[in-house]
């Protein structure tokens, strides 16, 4: 097992290493100069070629990509050029917020999406199938913003049931924290359970037609205790597997909807930047995005190696 982990370990190092050069080479090739920002409407451009060479713009690509490079391997991510605070200590500071929508997130759509899955399958052909299913096309196709304004409008403005805005942590109450996470959550939930819905289903309806399956209910097990002990439990793998791969959908779902709440989380700390132009931040937000979705993708690994014996470490 540790062999394993160790292999998988080293492949995400050339992983990392592509995923930074793409992201330096997309900013060096993105319009704008951040110079020109901080220098203002009424700069010379003397004034603003001074400001490049005390940033290390006026360098060619390769040198700055390479002191970039060695700037990592020491584990410092940079500096902000507008607040010239590290980049590290402000991700650290938006951490909570991202955190805490993310485990909500998490916490709120797994247990629906698996719920809904395993009742598709069980009814599948009938009216609560069709439901699920229409429910996942939908929540798939809508914009995360746009669902994000329509919980904001029926429950925060019309109902009054919660705040529109705001970050709570959970050290001021869990009912003030609740509060402000339960509408970014949802919003954030309906994608995540409209996809593994689906695949709970599908995985589902290929293991309820299995002997050993059939053999259960000819030995008179109860439906439920089929459905969970012996149909949920062998179609885990996929669904462990999608719930990895769809990290990605919680890495860029928080972005938007960080920034339809106000959440002052990491994902609204990357929107500033991209306005700003502050490519330390955007650089430093956008590789610990890819690192968290690499060793979340490591961990669905083991857990896919501890789940399927045929996997060999």
């Amino acid at each position: 097992m540790v062999t394993f982990v160790a292999k998988r370990l080293l492949a995400t190092i050339p992983v990392m290493l592509i995923v930074a050069l793409i992201i330096f080479l997309l900013l060096f090739l993105t319009p704008g100069d951040p110079a020109v920002v901080i220098a203002g409407d009424h700069a010379t451009p003397g004034d603003i070629e001074r400001i490049r060479t005390q940033l290390g713009l006026d360098q060619p690509f390769y040198l700055r990509f390479l002191i970039w490079l060695w700037q990592l391997a020491r584990g410092d991510l940079g500096v902000s050029i507008f607040s010239n605070i590290p980049v590290s200590q402000l991700i650290l500071q938006r951490v909570e917020p991202t955190l805490s929508l993310a485990a909500t997130t998490l916490l709120i759509a797994v247990p629906t999406a698996i719920f809904f899955g395993v009742v598709g399958a069980a009814k599948a052909g009938k009216w609560l199938d069709r439901a699920v299913m229409l429910f996942a096309v939908i929540g798939f196709s809508m914009p995360i913003f746009v669902l994000g304004y329509c919980l904001i409008y029926l429950f925060a403005i019309e109902l009054n049931l919660v705040p529109v805005q705001g970050f709570a942590s959970i050290r001021q109450g869990v009912g003030p924290f609740l509060r402000s996470m339960i509408l970014p959550a949802m919003t954030l939930a309906v994608v995540y359970v409209a996809l593994l819905a689906r695949i709970t289903r599908t995985s589902m309806l290929e293991v309820l037609h299995e002997d050993y399956i059939r053999t259960a209910r000819a030995k008179g097990v109860h439906e439920i205790n089929i459905l969970l002990f012996h149909g949920l439990r062998n179609a885990a793998v996929p669904i462990v597997t999608m719930i990895g791969i769809s990290t990605a959908l919680l890495i860029s779902g928080s972005v938007v909807v960080e920034s339809v709440y106000n959440l002052p989380g990491i994902g609204r700390l990357l929107i500033d930047a991209i306005v700003k132009r502050d490519y330390p931040v955007i650089q430093g937000v956008v590789l610990t995005f890819s690192f968290v979705y690499v060793m979340v993708n490591l961990l669905v690994d083991i857990a896919y190696a501890f789940l399927d014996p045929r996997i060999r470490y």
